[in-house]
């Protein structure tokens, strides 16, 4: 049990993006304490595993839009790569 991750702590990342609860992918990998660059090789190596609608990719409007209202993406700013998304349901 005390490996559980609080209910609180997972609710407090979720977003809504396109009228959908989203998980970012930096915020997943924090959960499950592995690099964000493994998480991602993981979905990619393991595509077949998860619905089409799984991941979306953010456009430059959205990121801009995030990291204008929120803080916490303020990192997010300066990168040149964009977001794949998983999508939780």
């Amino acid at each position: 049990m005390a490996d559980l991750i609080p209910l609180e702590r997972i609710e407090n990342k979720i977003l809504i993006i396109r009228g959908k609860k989203v998980l970012l992918d930096r915020d997943l990998a924090e959960l499950y304490q592995v690099s964000t660059k493994a998480f991602n090789q993981a979905i990619k190596r393991n595509k077949s595993r998860f619905p089409k609608n799984f991941i979306f990719q953010l456009s430059g409007e959205e990121k801009n839009e995030l990291v204008t209202n929120c803080d916490q993406f303020d990192k997010l700013k300066y990168s040149s790569a964009m977001l794949n998304k998983p999508v939780s349901k």
